[in-house]
């Protein structure tokens, strides 16, 4: 920016343009464009010119910020190009507004100029030296020949079977060599070799030294000494040679995976107590290094390693080499409880040493090796020794303090030898289930994106066509294509080969001249993938109880992108409980209780009419057995129909017994020969007769006059059968004289009838909401009876009613305040 022109004038320059722009912009979006260009052919021209115009401006804005701001710049050779790069062109756009937004506020000095960082004075040992050559490549990706290609033994084809373990030879076996090459099938059902030291390995025992507490050795400066660099084969001899004689070593390794399918093993650190070597491990006569088992494998020499996982396995696929008796002080740092677990943490916790990590991913093939990254790899061994004296002192100390539990050395121990065991397997890509270490299912399983059949099976063949590649030119599968790069591709569907194109990202160079095979992969894929199943189906198939290795899968019949049921989407297990059923009667696990009498609730209705005989003579049956036995009554246990009631008191069935008992008199029953109580005809009519007396005058229940007659004659029946039901221990020739005595009997039994049959009359029924109070059994108009409102006739209780308490003396809401007014607020005042 000029410095003789003001910023003030200068912005309203700029704000003027932008504003003649906008309009013009929401003039043409009123228009129908697409209208006109159908109509005009002339205005259909312009439109393509303006475009061109525009897309070119447009491409040519993003090229000029892209080199201010060095962001990738996305290319629009089109119009559909903006959509695809959308993306791009925002990340561009956004850093150059922030660039924009600095500028300015250092102009006005809003915020002062940042000056250049000075060089740090005087030089500290205990720092990672700073990188002083100012390496122009990129670390890790540095463009080198292959190293892979010279070597004399190459590595074994993932095709060819299972990979064979790379070792002649097997120093302090206690399990032959020829008998440890054992076969079995994995959990995926793959045959694979076992660990050639697994029983050497799992019965060791680790020197008495590892158990004690010891003074710690201190280590040399790391600064006053150097370390031996290693590229020759006589030079591995007089190394192993120094190494025998050691009783702990200190172990670490730096991978190369960027350039190599398989990755590649660069670089080998090895230190004692008093020096450091650095082993080349990319020269071509490499397996030769297989001879250090002699050390590696000798379970007096304790391996000190730190989060030695992947460096055990880079040992047996690239060296041949299998470490017996290994110390890993990752393990030791979680017993312990560390707040972190690194080894930058352990070398600033107990050497105050800052491990510059930036060289951690950088590409160890390079040779020479710049002292740098000489000076970072050595000092991941030198005083990782010390490191382990000072954490097995605390676990010794630990140990002490133990209440009988496992011993925290043990249980480091243990974790070590399960690392140790681990073994090494040919990557595996299953192109239909994704299984496999270099599959595709774990990655799409965490994703969040739903993709439908055309877009599931592009990912699938994009992914495969990757891996078939890499493993072809010996390479990592992302340094062709990023797995972004493939999420991309299934979701757009790119349509044309430029679209695809642009998708690729920056590695779009490396596939130039594959594209077109790429893109006709892509349609392949759309085609095949109309009818199969989407992401969704295809996951649904697999159970969390059997998996995805155990499972193959089908092929989904036309119309399977339909959207699934609810059902479907259900799990068979747990993920919570696991395998335990949620309710045991659900699962079939529960076998039912077998019911007794008192499991049983009989539920009757009588039918008078069909009471004619008696019930055979015996002993008195139970009230349960006469019923049933009764030829004229009958059991009813399927559901019937009720009516709400009112909520009204009932009054007891005791002032009926103590009437009928008062009227039958005080004198005592008589009883037959066999036991069975004997009741006189009389005191049997007197009894129903007073029943029917107290039935009558029981305000409780509705007379048989006015709307609801059929409802209180019902009543009045079924109150008629609980009488009878109590009387059933009497014999029944004198049961049927009694009710053929009653003149009631008649009308009970065309009342029970027509209770039978007349269906419920809904539309005269009386309301539930608003039932009548006490009083209101007599008065169909709801006036109340003589007790006033809300009072029944003998002046009871009016009915409860809950809202009375809406008014009157209850308690009211907050009266408003003085200055409160209706209508307008003072607010809309002015």
């Amino acid at each position: 920016m000029d410095s003789t022109h003001e910023l003030k004038p200068l912005r309203s320059l700029v704000h003027s343009a932008l504003v003649a722009v906008t309009r013009s912009v929401n003039t043409l979006a009123n228009e129908d464009l697409r209208f006109q260009r159908t109509v005009h052919t002339s205005v259909a021209t312009r439109l393509d010119q303006n475009t061109d115009r525009i897309l070119k401006l447009a491409d040519g804005v993003l090229k000029s910020a892209s080199r201010f701001t060095a962001q990738r710049r996305p290319k629009l050779d089109d119009v559909d190009d903006v959509e695809i790069q959308w993306k791009g062109v925002v990340d561009v756009i956004d850093t150059l507004f922030e660039k924009s937004d600095t500028c300015l506020d250092e102009y006005t000095g809003l915020v002062k100029k940042k000056d250049a960082p000075a060089a740090e004075s005087g030089s500290d040992l205990k720092r990672a030296k700073p990188t002083n050559t100012g390496l122009a490549w990129s670390l890790r990706r540095a463009n080198i020949l292959k190293p892979q290609s010279n070597f004399e033994k190459k590595p074994q084809d993932p095709e060819s079977g299972p990979w064979k373990p790379q070792v002649t030879a097997k120093p302090h076996a206690q399990v032959p060599l020829a008998a440890s090459f054992v076969t079995f099938v994995n959990g995926g059902g793959h045959s694979q070799y076992k660990h050639p030291y697994e029983h050497e390995i799992a019965s060791m025992r680790y020197p008495a030294e590892v158990y004690q507490r010891c003074e710690p050795t201190k280590y040399p400066p790391i600064d006053h000494t150097q370390a031996v660099w290693v590229d020759t084969f006589e030079d591995v001899l007089e190394m192993l040679e120094e190494l025998k004689k050691a009783k702990e070593i200190a172990i670490d390794l730096e991978h190369h995976d960027y350039r190599s399918y398989n990755g590649l093993l660069s670089l080998m650190q090895i230190s004692t107590r008093d020096k450091d070597w650095i082993i080349d491990t990319l020269v071509p006569w490499r397996h030769k290094l297989e001879v250090l088992n002699e050390v590696f494998a000798d379970p007096k020499i304790v391996k000190v390693l730190h989060g030695g996982f992947m460096d055990i396995i880079w040992l047996q696929r690239d060296l041949g080499l299998y470490v017996v008796g290994l110390f890993d002080t990752f393990y030791a740092s979680d017993t312990l409880g560390y707040a972190r677990k690194s080894l930058a943490f352990l070398l600033k916790k107990f050497v105050d040493f800052d491990a510059d990590k930036k060289y951690q991913l950088a590409d160890w093939r390079i040779r020479p090796l710049p002292q740098e990254m000489l000076y970072y790899a050595r000092s991941d061994t030198h005083f990782l020794l010390y490191i382990y004296d000072m954490v097995r002192n605390e676990l010794v100390q630990l140990a002490s303090q133990n209440d009988g539990t496992m011993n925290p050395i043990d249980r480091v121990l243990e974790k070590s030898k399960e690392v140790s065991l681990q073994r090494y397997e040919h990557p595996i890509c299953d192109a239909e289930t994704g299984v496999g270490n270099r599959g595709w299912f774990n990655t799409l399983v965490k994703s969040p994106a739903l993709y439908n059949g055309e877009q599931f099976a592009v990912y699938k063949s994009v992914y495969k066509w990757r891996d078939d590649l890499a493993r072809k030119e010996d390479e990592s599968p992302t340094f062709f294509m990023s797995q972004q790069a493939i999420n991309e591709i299934a979701r757009i569907l790119p349509t044309d080969r430029m679209a695809l194109w642009n998708l690729l990202g920056p590695n779009a160079h490396i596939l130039r001249s594959r594209v077109d095979q790429l893109f006709e992969v892509v349609q392949a894929a759309r085609r095949n993938g109309v009818n199969g199943p989407t992401k969704l189906q295809f996951f649904t198939q697999f159970s969390s109880e059997t998996g995805p290795t155990q499972q193959q899968q089908k092929p989904a019949a036309e119309g399977d992108n339909k959207p699934l049921e609810i059902e479907e989407l259900k799990s068979s297990r747990s993920q919570l409980w696991g395998d335990m059923a949620i309710n045991s009667a659900l699962d079939g696990t529960s076998k039912p209780r077998p019911m007794d009498e008192k499991d049983l609730i009989p539920l009757y209705s009588f039918d008078f009419g069909a009471v004619r005989e008696e019930l055979p003579d015996g002993p008195t049956p139970s009230p349960h057995d006469a019923v049933e036995k009764a030829p004229g009554v009958r059991a009813v246990f399927e559901d019937e129909g009720f009516t709400l009631r009112t909520g009204k008191k009932r009054k007891a069935s005791s002032e009926s017994t103590k009437s009928s008992s008062a009227k039958a008199g005080s004198t005592p029953p008589e009883t037959d020969e066999s036991g069975r109580t004997v009741l006189p005809d009389a005191s049997i009519s007197d009894s129903e007769s007073s029943n029917t007396e107290a039935l009558e005058g029981d305000t409780d229940l509705p007379s048989s006059s006015g709307k609801n007659a059929g409802q209180a004659e019902a009543k009045r029946a079924k109150h008629e059968v609980e009488v009878l039901r109590n009387k059933m221990g009497a014999t029944a020739s004198q049961q049927l004289k009694a009710q053929a005595g009653s003149e009631d009997h008649s009308q009970l039994q065309a009342q029970a009838q027509a209770h039978d049959e007349v269906p419920f009359d809904y539309a005269n029924a009386s309301s539930v909401l608003r039932a009548p109070s006490k009083g209101d059994h007599n008065n169909n108009d709801g006036s109340g009876g003589k007790g006033g409102k809300g009072k029944g006739k003998r002046g009871g209780k009016a009915a409860f009613d809950p809202y009375a308490k809406k008014s009157g003396d209850a308690p009211q809401g907050a009266r408003k305040l003085n200055y409160e007014r209706a209508g307008r607020t003072a607010t809309f005042k002015k």
